[in-house]
């Protein structure tokens, strides 16, 4: 998987949103701010993955199902960007949501693709990441 990514704090956020990323993914990642929705958590987690933040990874990542420890300092290559298929349920007052989509990534100068369904959980008042299910990884088409 690739490798961390800058970011100003006025450029896009790379989750895809049309708005700078410290309005957008940037206040959960930078701040004490927890998303409200499922699909915000993924979207943040992404970013998480394109900064190469391991800590808040691990912090949005439900305590069950949680790796003691996350090293993505070995990951090579860039994240390009984030498609949302599908999101089941993951709102403000729901208790658990699924979210799908597919990221893409450059490794060695070839594309590749990573579909995902996520599953996420919401405990006192906050949404955590569970488990993924069908995680496919392809070369994306030239």
């Amino acid at each position: 998987m690739p490798t961390q990514t800058r970011l100003k704090s006025f450029d896009p956020c790379p989750c895809g949103a049309k708005v700078a990323y410290t309005a957008c993914c940037g206040r959960y990642l930078d701040s004490s701010l927890y998303p409200n929705t499922a699909e915000a958590l993924m979207r943040s987690r992404y970013v998480a993955y394109v900064r190469g933040r391991a800590d808040y990874l691990l912090q949005t990542w439900h305590p069950s199902t949680r790796p003691a420890s996350l090293d993505l300092s070995a990951e090579t290559g860039s994240w390009l960007g984030l498609k949302v298929l599908r999101v089941e349920a993951g709102g403000a007052e729901d208790v658990e949501g699924l979210v799908e989509f597919v990221a893409r990534y450059k490794v060695n100068g070839r594309a590749q693709r990573l579909r995902e369904v996520s599953r996420f959980i919401r405990e006192e008042c906050r949404w955590f990441y569970r488990e993924a299910e069908g995680t496919i990884g392809f070369p994306s088409p030239s």
